[in-house]
């Protein structure tokens, strides 16, 4: 599968090369319907971000095996040079696609592989806008992480480039806070977003190394998932769910996931599995075993549901 891409002006077209599909490879990196960072629409992708140059907006049209990518801002040029590697060009399926690899595959992730043939594993290259809000997610809920994140986004973030003033860019697009600015969020506005003080602790850590986290991106992931946990309060699952996003990390799994083994279990084994279980489960396909657990999630498994949801915690107003 080959890929070409081309720099005309302020644009790019990348040849994917073969079946794509733009929403299922880039839907992993938005966090929650009211992410303003990310949104996907019927036509296009919408990405703000920053960038060692400034702020950019990204907008993502796909043409058959075509993706027409412009940029705005002034990280425009920066933006555009990472776009391949953003939409999965560093990604090879070609071993976990080969038929001796097939074969081993279980059934679920298999037939969810042959349905969607045209999903890749995005690399943002973007550590810091990867980790915070994978730290805001840490022992609470998805649905609160995400409020939590949004809220924060758009108080302290900034309207993207382009955004009210070009007609195709969604007029509500941000871009998240600089490492700067995430370190002058007041103690209260934590709390008000509803992000306890262990947390936000953890993203100050974070952000005061955010030269260092960025040079990470230019390491292989395990390298960079072992030296992100160097800092206080991120552990093996945050890096995880951090170089599945910065590095297009196939095999990484989020070990201490609220929900993950439980979910492996039951599609591989039928029964419900620890972290250690889990990852005796996924040890065939080593190098493969992201890829192996978003097959299972697009397969459209669901394992049973039993005992009450977990609750939602607001400390806003203590």
């Amino acid at each position: 599968m080959t890929a070409t891409a081309t720099h005309p002006g302020p644009s790019l077209v990348w040849d994917a090369g073969g079946p794509y599909n733009l929403h299922q490879t880039l839907g992993i990196i938005g966090r929650g319907p009211a992410d303003r960072t990310v949104r996907l629409t019927p036509a296009a992708a919408w990405l703000a971000f920053n960038t060692p140059e400034g702020p950019a907006t990204l907008g993502i049209s796909q043409r058959g095996a075509e993706l027409h990518a412009r940029a705005w801002g002034l990280g425009a040029e920066h933006a555009l040079t990472g776009t391949p590697a953003l939409l999965g060009s560093d990604d090879d399926w070609s071993h976990f696609d080969s038929a001796e690899f097939h074969a081993t595959l279980p059934r679920l992730a298999r037939e969810a592989r042959r349905r969607h043939p045209a999903v890749r594993l995005p690399a943002t290259g973007r550590v810091v806008d990867s980790l915070v809000p994978a730290i805001l997610e840490q022992k609470v809920t998805a649905l609160e992480a995400h409020r939590g994140y949004a809220a924060l986004v758009r108080k302290f973030g900034t309207p993207a480039p382009g955004a009210g003033s070009h007609p195709d860019i969604p007029p509500d697009l941000m871009v998240a806070p600089t490492p700067r600015q995430w370190a002058k969020i007041p103690s209260w506005d934590w709390h008000k977003a509803g992000v306890g003080p262990q947390r936000s602790a953890t993203v100050l850590r974070a952000v005061g190394s955010a030269s260092g986290l960025e040079r990470l991106a230019q390491l292989p992931p395990a390298d960079a998932a072992s030296k992100m946990q160097t800092i206080p309060g991120i552990g093996v699952w945050t890096a995880a769910e951090v170089t599945q996003r910065t590095h297009g990390d196939a095999d990484q799994v989020a070990v201490g996931d609220y929900h993950l083994a439980a979910f492996v279990g039951w599609a591989l084994a039928g029964k419900p599995v620890d972290d250690s279980g889990m990852l005796e489960l996924l040890e065939p396909w080593r190098g493969h075993r992201q890829r192996v657990v978003r097959m299972l999630y697009l397969s459209g498994f669901r394992k049973p549901a039993f005992g009450p949801r977990m609750t939602i915690q607001d400390h806003r107003a203590h």
